[in-house]
């Protein structure tokens, strides 16, 4: 039994090295609507395991040319991007869009070399300031994934609006909340949204530049769209719009949870212990992504609390 055991084990680490050094992300494009497709990833932690895949791109074929959404988080997944699309379409790539700073978002974009890259100028700031230590981090987590990878950063500035790409009308929408700068994709002419991390589905949402407040009032805009389907920044394809009253209410109580905690002059340890809903459980990372939240955001609410005296 033992033995059967160990070979079983043994077989399991072989196949797990194989396709980690083979450094296949295995991207599949998943058809959204017409010409319109997404990468999805996994809902886990950063691991060598998955190479930083646990994000959801995307990207529009247009008459005008491909356009990207997101690179993705490393220089061979941006060049697997190119790869995966070329089995769609053999239009050149048009341009690319970065929703945001996060460094699975954008650390692809030496693959995109010589095409437009859009940004926020509040997201290419911050790109500026945070990639290389961002990209450090990642390859600490994913190891020889990276290899190659260096931070570059994008050279267009969005402008909120409307904007023609070929035969789609493209809605640039300029938010924040989960950052200082978020960028919403909304193609008017298939309905399809791209939310960027603003919403998190089936998956804890993050919140290492979080502002709770400027959050929910931000789903409130996305949810006045007429989309027909949602590919939100992290977790499954949504055709409705209760991913995003998930989000309300598991932002509502997270906000709730830390003031209360606060209040009653809880340390940071026993918030991380507190019970979590059952209502949130199906949600992956819930414990550790709320841990992380507690470690981010705790600080501020005690200062509302404990007003400093000198």
């Amino acid at each position: 039994m033992l033995q059967r055991i160990l070979i079983l084990l043994t077989l399991l680490f072989v196949s797990t090295v194989t396709v980690a050094a083979n450094f296949d992300y295995q991207l599949k494009p998943l058809k959204i609507a017409e010409n319109v497709y997404a990468f999805i990833g996994a809902t886990e932690d950063f691991s060598f395991e998955n190479g930083g895949n646990i994000v959801n791109t995307g990207f529009i074929v247009t008459s005008a040319g491909v356009v990207v959404i997101d690179s993705g988080p490393s220089l061979r997944y941006g060049q697997q991007i190119r790869a995966a699309i070329k089995s769609v379409t053999d239009k050149k790539i048009n341009r690319v869009y970065l929703t945001h700073h996060h460094p699975d978002h954008f650390l692809g974009n030496q693959a995109f070399e010589g095409v437009p890259i859009y940004a926020l100028k509040a997201t290419a700031t911050n790109i500026k300031n945070e990639g290389a230590a961002f990209a450090d981090n990642l390859y600490v987590m994913v190891g020889d994934w990276m290899r190659g990878t260096d931070v570059m950063d994008p050279n267009v500035v969005v402008k909120p609006g409307v904007v023609k790409v070929g035969n789609h009308q493209l809605e640039m929408l300029s938010l924040s909340g989960h950052t200082s700068a978020d960028l919403a994709i909304f193609d008017q002419t298939s309905g399809v949204l791209f939310s960027g991390d603003l919403i998190f589905h089936k998956r804890t949402l993050t919140t290492p530049h979080a502002d709770i407040n400027k959050w929910l009032a931000t789903i409130q805009t996305l949810k006045s769209l007429p989309f027909k389907a949602l590919v939100p920044g992290h977790g499954p394809i949504s055709d409705d719009k209760n991913a995003l009253i998930e989000m309300t209410e598991y932002l509502n109580w997270l906000d709730k949870t830390l003031k209360k905690a606060s209040e009653q002059g809880l340390a940071m340890t026993d918030v991380m212990a507190l019970q979590l809903p059952e209502k949130f459980s199906s949600n992956a990372l819930l414990k550790q992504e709320f841990s992380r939240s507690v470690i981010h955001l705790y600080s501020s609410y005690e200062a509302a609390v404990f007003k400093r005296v000198n």
